[in-house]
């Protein structure tokens, strides 16, 4: 994290400038390096005014406090870039959350099953799984794609009709389409 400080009509010395870094120091567990901070404190007759401007990876952050102290004015400042810091970090994930549960929304999960459980009247057991992308794609599509792959089927997302639907190739070398109708 990179620090910068202006005096207006106030003498930023070393305390002062060891506070702030200390308090601004809580900032690295929301915001992603690089961040700049520009730090202004500022005198005016009986106010003191601290004003932040935080510049990082995903955006800008701004803050100005006023008290008739200058660790207050600090203090509350901080308070305030933080606030604003673990908002923009929540926001991030939450969308970096929607993106990957919405990727997985167009992923089902295969299973392959032991052929010996089926029979036993149990419970089947599974040897192996794996996640199937549904991709919107047209029949030719996907039979190229059938053609192209090792399995005996596909799973794709019908263009025309936006359903799921299966190409698989039959034993006589064509091959079938499910296409269910709800």
């Amino acid at each position: 994290m990179r620090i910068e400080f202006t005096g207006r009509h106030f003498n930023v010395g070393d305390r002062i400038r060891e506070y702030t870094e200390r308090k601004l120091a809580k900032l690295d567990k929301f915001l992603d390096e690089p961040v700049d901070v520009h730090v202004i404190l500022e005198n005016e007759k009986r106010r003191q005014i601290a004003e932040f401007h935080v510049r990082h990876r995903h955006g800008a952050l701004q803050a100005t406090e006023e008290s008739e102290h200058m660790r207050e004015a600090i203090n509350a400042g901080v308070d305030k870039i933080e606030k604003q810091a673990r908002r923009a970090r929540k926001k991030y994930m939450d969308k970096r959350r929607r993106a990957q549960r919405h990727d997985e929304a167009h992923h089902w999960p295969l299973e392959v099953l032991d052929a010996s459980s089926v029979s036993d009247g149990e419970r089947p057991r599974v040897i192996k799984t794996t996640r199937l992308p549904i991709k919107p794609m047209t029949i030719d599509e996907a039979a190229l794609e059938l053609d192209q792959s090792k399995n005996e089927f596909f799973v794709f997302r019908d263009a025309g009709t936006d359903r799921v639907s299966v190409i698989y190739r039959r034993k006589d070398a064509n091959y079938g389409l499910i296409a269910p109708e709800f």
